[in-house]
């Protein structure tokens, strides 16, 4: 491979879109759950089984993605997960019924955790210090703007082409990576692979979790995916349903949420250490949740939610960039000892 394919302006573009794309695959089709309840002729809990299967994909796809680009290097696994996408794509596209179409979904998470757990590995693979830092900011900002802006493109985008509309556009940017895919240059030397039977790869991984810093880190960062996702979730059938908004109007104010992640995320390096910028992020989302629930029975209209998910989104971009280098600190600690 040519090596202005590992330039820093290639990286940065690449590795930013791998990082959106798990995001984008669990969220660019919220808009359209009310109305995918009539295509499949089933129950709106039915529908975000799909969401949740992705999400089940996501996590057990990163354990997976994780220990084998330890061994066998970033560019043949990620080669994998775009083609695995590309197929469980299709798939969601053409479901005869629900059941398939969870099932399809489940697959499409596992394939989506590949770009985002290499992204990470790569950023690690090429930089060091200040500029990793930068990185993984940048990084953790995406992870948490692309949660939020994926329902406004899907809004975009439903109201023309439908649900399946949406799918298609994900095919377009899965065959867009793996294009990238091809041509990008592996990050990570022989030398330095894990070696050995697989015993050894899944230990080496596995150590990371007795660290108790590294495990409180991902502890913070998942119970925030939690708290995000079970708003992402509820948001289209409250909005759409309840407060009578078009799906096109539902993914304005999901665009207007996502500039709070972006300003919360850049906030995040003007702590002084990133585990303070955690700790701040992790007290202000519970905060945020109280307070939207307080609002919620308070009965404010439409104001209300707005305003608490607001805040939910602010402290998410905080937790989601000090999460990233948190936990990045952790892992070299861990390789160095």
């Amino acid at each position: 491979m040519k090596e202005r394919y590992n330039s820093k302006a290639f990286l940065l573009i690449f590795l930013g879109t791998l990082t959106a794309f798990g995001p984008l695959v669990t969220d660019m089709y919220l808009p359209t759950l009310p109305e995918m309840t009539g295509y499949f002729s089933t129950s709106s809990s039915m529908v975000q089984l799909g969401l949740t299967a992705s999400m089940i994909g996501l996590a057990a796809g990163q354990l997976l993605f994780g220990p084998v680009s330890d061994r066998y290097g970033r560019r043949p696994p990620l080669i994998t997960a775009m083609i695995l996408f590309l197929l469980s794509t299709l798939g969601c596209i053409f479901a005869h019924d629900i059941f398939q179409f969870v099932a399809w979904r489940l697959v499409q998470g596992v394939a989506g955790a590949g770009s985002i757990v290499i992204s990470r590995s790569v950023a690690a693979d090429k930089y060091r210090g200040q500029d990793l830092a930068k990185m993984l900011a940048v990084i953790g900002a995406i992870n948490g703007v692309a949660p939020v802006a994926a329902p406004m493109i899907g809004g975009m985008v439903s109201g023309s082409w439908g649900w399946k509309g949406i799918f298609w556009i994900l095919m377009g940017l899965g065959t867009i990576l793996l294009a990238g895919s091809i041509h990008f240059s592996e990050s990570l030397p022989a030398a330095q692979r894990v070696k050995g039977s697989w015993k050894n790869v899944f230990r080496s991984a596995g150590s990371l979790f007795r660290n108790k810093v590294y495990v409180w880190c991902v502890l913070q960062f998942a119970f925030a995916q939690a708290v995000l996702f079970a708003n992402i979730s509820s948001a289209p059938f409250i909005m759409q349903e309840h407060f009578g908004f078009t799906p096109m109007m539902f993914s304005i104010c999901f665009g207007i949420n996502a500039v709070a992640i972006v300003v919360a995320a850049a906030a995040s390096v003007r702590f002084r250490t990133p585990d303070r910028a955690l700790r701040c992020g992790s007290i202000g989302m519970v905060a945020a949740s109280a307070l939207l629930g307080a609002l919620g029975f308070a009965a404010g209209g439409i104001v209300s939610p707005l305003v608490g998910l607001g805040n939910i989104m602010s402290t998410t971009g905080i937790i989601f960039a000090a999460g990233s280098v948190c936990s990045y600190v952790c892992t070299r600690r861990a390789a160095s000892a």
